[in-house]
């Protein structure tokens, strides 16, 4: 396997996106730089001072979000014949020198996707803003939910790299333009079953400022988890196959429900007429709950092991190749 892409969405990062350049490594073979409507001409900045004959500039004439910029990319290493494509942040905060770290377990066939983890050392984690881990850490729990990949954490980790046959199967026009452009492509990579593994990393926080906050994009972010987890549920237990866990899905939260509201209704009686629950009403608020719990950890155990670990990039390459034409004699 050859031909590794980076894509860089540019956007208020002019002085630091060209020494990040610089620093991207031989096993690269195109840097597509997209200028996201860059107030300060990050574009006009890298075409007259950057020489490396690798880069392409692109541009949007409107802001569309890290997202948005990162899809002009992915589309432009596709159409060039990449078949690794790389997210960079142009920031400084992700060494490019981690980039063949970073591919190897698409190289080896072992992933079909990789992300950076900020968390994976405790001496990193203590380095962080403290109001930023707060923040990831509450994004990474809701993304557990919405993507099925429960092993994972820092979701919001922009340092990627996706086999060019996986990332022709996403639906790129439905993927979420801004922020939630990472977790949404969790979302979708748990859709195809792909294979997901991560690469330590250490934080970096350096002279750019980051527009995003943790903590207020908790409410939005929570939006879209929630719908994204119960498209998952209802795609994964209900279309797509059913078994005993979709089963214990429907009655957990109807136990649950009935035992609490029961049990609250009985007590209120219980205190207004000064007369003591029954042991009955007592089991029949108390067993609901309990089978609902039950059912709800005996789902979630089998959610945490139905998580996607076989890759599937080689079964949509064969797949591909049996669908090209033969070529002209």
């Amino acid at each position: 396997m050859s031909g590794i892409a980076v894509v860089i969405p540019c956007y208020r990062v002019a002085r630091q996106v060209l020494g990040v350049i610089a620093r991207i490594g031989p096993e690269v073979d195109w840097i597509f730089a997209v200028d996201d409507a860059c107030p300060e001409g990050a574009g006009d900045a890298i075409e007259r001072e950057c020489r490396d004959p690798r880069v392409r500039v692109l541009r949007h004439e409107k802001n569309l979000g890290v997202g948005g910029a990162t899809i002009t990319g992915y589309k432009a290493a596709l159409a060039a014949g990449a078949d690794i494509i790389v997210k960079l942040d142009g920031d400084g905060q992700m060494d490019p020198a981690l980039i063949p770290r970073l591919v190897r377990p698409i190289r080896e066939g072992r992933a079909d996707y990789v992300k950076g983890n900020r968390f994976h050392r405790l001496s990193d984690v203590a380095a962080m803003p403290r109001l930023r881990l707060i923040g990831n850490a509450a994004l990474s729990f809701l993304a557990k939910l919405s993507t099925g990949y429960w092993q994972l954490f820092d979701p919001n980790n922009g340092f990627t790299a996706i086999h060019r046959a996986v990332l022709a199967e996403i639906p790129l026009e439905r993927i979420a333009k801004r922020y939630f452009f990472e977790s949404d492509m969790l979302h979708h990579l748990g859709q195809l079953r792909a294979a997901v593994c991560e690469m330590p990393m250490r934080a970096v926080y350096g002279e750019a400022p980051s527009s995003l906050r943790p903590l207020r994009t908790i409410v939005p972010f929570f939006a879209g988890h929630l719908r994204n987890t119960l498209r998952r549920l209802l795609y994964h237990y209900f279309l797509r196959g059913f078994s005993p866990a979709s089963v214990e899905l429907v009655l957990a939260p109807f136990l649950l429900l009935f035992g609490l509201f029961y049990g609250i209704a009985a007590w209120r009686d219980s205190m207004a007429s000064g007369v003591p629950a029954t042991a009955g009403q007592v089991m029949l608020a108390a067993l609901p709950i309990l089978l609902g719990v039950q059912f709800l950890l005996s789902w979630l155990h089998f959610d945490v092991a139905a998580e996607p670990r076989q890759p599937v990039h080689p079964l949509l390459e064969s797949s591909a190749e049996r669908r090209s034409p033969d070529p002209p004699e």
